[in-house]
Parts: C-alpha cells; sequence; structure tokens
C-alpha cells in the first residue's frame, strides 16, 4: 500500500514526520498526565507542540488542553511549576505554602512516590506503546504455518513455475523442510538449499504428493527498501527483481550480496524487472555498520535491499503470551542495541554518523510511509521506544534527570538546592541543544 502515493516529496515527509512524533508525543504526555492525576498532581496544562496556541479548551479538571504551532514536542505543565521543564514557580508555591491541600496538588509539593511515579510515566507509556504495537501487528500479520505452507506466490520473472498457493512443502531440492519454529535448524535449511535458478519441490496438494518445479527461495526480490539508502534514493521498490548486475544475470539475493561487497564504493548498474517491465538503475553501495550476535558491529557495503522469499508464507495467528513476550522481547531489543551503540560510539568503534537528527528522522519517516501503512505503524513504536529510553537519560531537563534529583531526595532525605537545580536544569539544556546540532550536522553532512 502506497499511502497517498508521494511520501518521498518534502510536504508528505513533513506530514508524516509530524503525525509520528504527535502521537508519540501525546502518548509520552498523557502518561505524565493521568499518573499525575491519579497520584494527587493538578495538571494546569497539557499542550501538544510549542509556542502560539492554535486551540485549546478547558477540562472539566481544569486544565487547558491545548494544540500550539509549532508541532515538534509537547508538555503538562503541573501546578507550581514555571515552565515546561518543570522548574519551580516560586511565587506560585509560596502562594499555596500556608495550604496544605493546595501544596499536595502541587508537583514541588507532591509526595517523594507521586512525583517519581508522574515523572517515570512519560517513558514507561512509550514504552507500553511499542509492545501494544507490536503485538496488534504481531496478532495481524500471524506467524507462519508449521509446516510450511505457499500463502502467495510473489511475481517473479521466471516462466514456467508449478509452485501453487496452498501448497504444502515437504522438501525442496531433496532436502527435508524442518520445522519452521526451529529456527537454527531452518536457517541451515535455507544455506543448504543449492543456489539454481529453479528447484524441484516435494509438496502436498490436496492431498496429492507431487513434485513440482518452483524458483529459487531467496530470490532476487526487494522484499523492503532501507531508508536513505542507494535503492530508496535510486527508486526501488518493494516487489521489484533484480535479474542483472552490470550485465550479468543474477536469480539469489546471496548473488546479489556478493556483487555489493566487491562492488565497494563502485556505481553498480542493476536491470530491475518490474511489472513485467525490465529497466536500469544506477546506484552505489553505502558503507553500513550492522550489529553482531556479540554486541559489537560490522561494517558491510550495503545498496540498502532487505529480501524477501519466492512466496509469501501461510500464517495463523499465535496465541496471546506468544505474541506478548515478542512484543516485550523486540522492545527490549531496540533498548538493548540502542544502549550498546550508544556506548560503542563513545569509545569510538561505531561512526557517529549512525545518530540521526530530526532531518534524518523525518526522512526515514517518510520513507516507512512510502513502503506501506503496516510498515509505517512499525517504524513508529520502534521511534516511541527511542523517545523513552532518551527520556530516561540522566541529563537534568530530561525525566530522567529529574528522577535522579528525586533519588538524591530520597537518599539525602531533602531535594537539591533551588539553586542547584536551576543550574544542573541549564546545564542540561544546554547538553539536549547540543546533542540535537550534532545529530542535525550528521544528517546534513553525513554520507
Amino acid at each position: 500500500m502506497d499511502i497517498l502515493g508521494q511520501f518521498g516529496s518534502g510536504v508528505w515527509t513533513f506530514v508524516v514526520f509530524v503525525i509520528a512524533l504527535s502521537v508519540i508525543v501525546a502518548i509520552h504526555e498523557y502518561g505524565h498526565y493521568i499518573v499525575g492525576k491519579w497520584t494527587g498532581i493538578k495538571a494546569d496544562v497539557f499542550s501538544l507542540g510549542f509556542g502560539p496556541v492554535l486551540a485549546s479548551r478547558v477540562g472539566k479538571d481544569g486544565t487547558v488542553w491545548q494544540v500550539a504551532a509549532l508541532p515538534f514536542g509537547g508538555y503538562v505543565k503541573f501546578a507550581g511549576d514555571a515552565n515546561a521543564a518543570s522548574g519551580k514557580d516560586e511565587e506560585a508555591m509560596a502562594a499555596v505554602e500556608d495550604d496544605p491541600a493546595a501544596l499536595r496538588h502541587t508537583m514541588h509539593g507532591a509526595p517523594l512516590w507521586a512525583r517519581s511515579l508522574t515523572v517515570a510515566a512519560g517513558p514507561v507509556f512509550n514504552f507500553a506503546l511499542s509492545i501494544i504495537v507490536f503485538f496488534c501487528l504481531a496478532m495481524f500479520a500471524g506467524v507462519s504455518k508449521d509446516p510450511l505452507t505457499v500463502g502467495e506466490m510473489r511475481p517473479l520473472p521466471q516462466p514456467g513455475l508449478e509452485l501453487q498457493q496452498g501448497d504444502i512443502i515437504t522438501s525442496v531440492a531433496g532436502l527435508e523442510v524442518p520445522s519452521v519454529e526451529d529456527g537454527p535448524g531452518y536457517a541451515a535449511f535455507l544455506k543448504a538449499v543449492p543456489v539454481q535458478p529453479t528447484l524441484d519441490f516435494g509438496v502436498e496438494r490436496a492431498g496429492d504428493a507431487l513434485t513440482v518445479t518452483g524458483p529459487y527461495l531467496q530470490p532476487t526480490l526487494v522484499g523492503q527498501v532501507v531508508p536513505r539508502s542507494a535503492a530508496y534514493e535510486a527508486g526501488l521498490l518493494p516487489g521489484d527483481v533484480i535479474t542483472a548486475i552490470d550485465g550479468t544475470p543474477v536469480f539469489a539475493f546471496s548473488q546479489l550480496q556478493e556483487a555489493v561487497t566487491l562492488a565497494e564504493d563502485t556505481p553498480l548498474q542493476l536491470d530491475v524487472w518490474r511489472d513485467g517491465v525490465v529497466s536500469q538503475f544506477t546506484m552505489t553501495p553505502k558503507a553500513s555498520d550492522e550489529p553482531q550476535d556479540d554486541g559489537t558491529f560490522t561494517r558491510h557495503m550495503r545498496i540498502g535491499i532487505i529480501s524477501g522469499m519466492a512466496f509469501e508464507p501461510a500464517t495463523t495467528t499465535p496465541n496471546v503470551g506468544e505474541a506478548i513476550s515478542g512484543s516485550v522481547a523486540s522492545t527490549w531489543r531496540i533498548v538493548n542495541s540502542s544502549i550498546n551503540g550508544l556506548g560503542q560510539m563513545i569509545a569510538g568503534s561505531l561512526s557517529t554518523c549512525n545518530l540521526s537528527g530530526p532531518l534524518g528522522i523525518a526522512q526515514t519517516s517518510g520513507a516507512m510511509a512510502r513502503q506501506g501503512l503496516e510498515t509505517y505503524i512499525y517504524f513508529i513504536a520502534v521511534i516511541s521506544t527511542a523517545v523513552g529510553l532518551l527520556n530516561l537519560f540522566p541529563i537534568p531537563a530530561l525525566d530522567g534527570g529529574h528522577l535522579v534529583f528525586y533519588a538524591y531526595e530520597a537518599m539525602r532525605g531533602k531535594p537539591p538546592s533551588d539553586g542547584a537545580q536551576r543550574l544542573l536544569m541549564t546545564m542540561g539544556l544546554a547538553m539536549v541543544l547540543c546533542l540535537m546540532v550534532f545529530a542535525l550536522g550528521n544528517d546534513l553532512f553525513c554520507p
């Protein structure tokens, strides 16, 4: 599905970026708001965006709900706050210091446990959004049926293929097909399949055992295009089939990988079959830092194509327990890889160009949306996890910085002085601003 057709253009890239960011920010700030409300802290303002107010209304609890002109964030201003960063309003706090009930409803007069839960709720709600999205996608997309069954044949330029939808595959080129739940065994099976344009498939069809001709399982089929990659910039689309590289015919994805690796940074000309028509695309591979099982990163040359199987496997709905555990695991993998990647950048073993700023994220938003609604929603879940993690960093002005102040208060029995908090908040804001400028520089100048 191509959402509205042309998300690659600047205006649509901006639109889908704002939509994604608004959803993530709204969930984050609602976490602060609702947990604050549950713990007895009154919210004066809930704002989606900054700057001039475009629309607003007053809720039953007295909170002003508003949409502002600059759609690049949001905030909840609680009673007693001086600003969106939850700095203390000395005048407002002085006005209620003799009124215990009113003081209790301010952010700075509430018990430590209430303040801590309210601040932590923003990132927690971001993680919860990711888990819910991953869960829904898992239930919608399903998991591959066992034994492996053809759900739908993908269009390929090869004639004479006899494999059909509904075929239960028992063997390929004489190799028995293992259970799809046997991850290592299934991966070993795919590697062992002979690299040939067509293969003999043993199948069960309507109760009969047959041998039919089918395509190589992992053809040069574009399953997904990586945003901001050489393939994306050249205009390749999911469903395209690469038939030749620099005039040499190819049919296996491994052949494409080998050609890209050997080319290094030399331009490649690809013959691409799309809807029965072959066109030529020229692209130059780019270096990509890819995570390994041991937590390190290895640099490879890539054009930015994720492979697709020759057919869409038939699926079945997973049980709820499997979907939940898989969703939590997916969220944790994003957190773990983000922390590991940041550590590798600090250590100097990973290029800082892997850190994207607002322009890079916006471009990725447009690219993901262009590849389909499901892909776009998945991207929102990934960014939601990243935003939740970023806000937990122990930097003053971020949620993690406030939690550090609260931890200090819990250990010392009193909060840091107002002067110290103001100084640290200013330093924290400067750090965040420097990080944003650095990431924006990456968007503009990194290859």
